[in-house]
């Protein structure tokens, strides 16, 4: 569920909406950890301490900072309340999707009232769980640098580009998963990584024309001529297929891509659809 905007940023009139650095990102994620962990959304995973049984553990074991350097290769980085202050973005991140795969909601358990223990819970609900944690932190990522968000896999990725996010969150039209589904998935999965570099975007870019190079037969009798020829002249001549003197430089390129690479996507789902629509047609006749 997108975020709700109030009148000052939805008149552009709100200065903390373009200061959303790294110090502040942390200051929220932070407290949404500190939320999530009073409500016992993580006590499934870390455990907890009661006055009459001292720590609980977790299923993660008794050493949590061990636990996250096996899962992390990180030291250094718990509790996170102590460490949070020296992270660096990708410290946070790589967080953000640990405690995505840790958090649980509660759903039953007892409350002890003995000098005000609290909650210890005995049954989760992880989907349940997920799907909260990532909404929350979804709600902010959107406006950190150029937008991030946590996905359903638990993997931070670039902000979808406006008005293709029904076709990501669709998926493309279902055809071939060796030849095009999952060579589809993958290039969207390398593009939209965060801090994905120029030559991972273009070889996700790439990918999806060797997709569209392999679906090329088969629209023959689709697309028009010309169609055809201006969606392979883009690769040719811009340097993503091949590599030679005469291919066009002179441009910017980390836009040039993000355009691109939606185009080709559009593309490849309109040509499997209308694949599908025509063999469909061709079953009736």
């Amino acid at each position: 569920m997108a975020r709700r905007k109030y009148y000052s940023e939805r008149i552009d009139q709100n200065p903390g909406f373009s200061e959303m650095d790294l110090s502040i990102l942390k200051e929220i994620v932070l407290n949404t950890f500190t939320s999530f962990s009073r409500y016992g959304y993580f006590q499934e995973a870390l455990g907890y301490y009661c006055v009459d049984g001292g720590d609980v553990e977790g299923s993660v074991g008794p050493d949590v900072e061990a636990y996250l350097f096996k899962k992390l290769r990180k030291r250094d980085i718990w509790p996170i309340q102590e460490k949070i202050n020296n992270y660096s973005e990708y410290d946070l991140f790589d967080i953000i999707e640990l405690l995505y795969d840790l958090v649980s909601k509660p759903l039953k358990g007892y409350y002890h009232s003995y000098s005000n223990c609290g909650w210890h819970y005995d049954t989760f609900d992880r989907e349940e769980g997920k799907l909260e944690f990532r909404n929350e932190i979804n709600e902010v990522l959107e406006d950190y640098k150029e937008g991030y968000e946590l996905s359903e896999n638990g993997e931070i990725l670039s902000k979808v580009t406006p008005g293709f996010e029904q076709l990501l969150k669709e998926g493309i039209f279902p055809f071939d998963p060796d030849n095009i589904d999952n060579k589809v998935v993958n290039a969207i999965l390398k593009f939209r990584r965060h801090h994905s570099s120029i030559e991972e975007k273009r070889e996700s870019v790439r990918a999806l024309s060797d997709v569209l190079e392999f679906l090329r037969p088969k629209l023959k009798d689709i697309l028009m001529t010309n169609d055809e020829k201006d969606l392979f002249n883009i690769a040719n001549n811009f340097g993503i297929r091949h590599h030679n003197p005469r291919q066009k430089s002179d441009y910017d390129e980390p836009i040039w891509l993000n355009w691109i690479f939606y185009i080709y996507l559009a593309t490849i789902d309109l040509s499997v659809r209308l694949l599908n629509r025509s063999e469909e047609y061709r079953k009736i006749k």
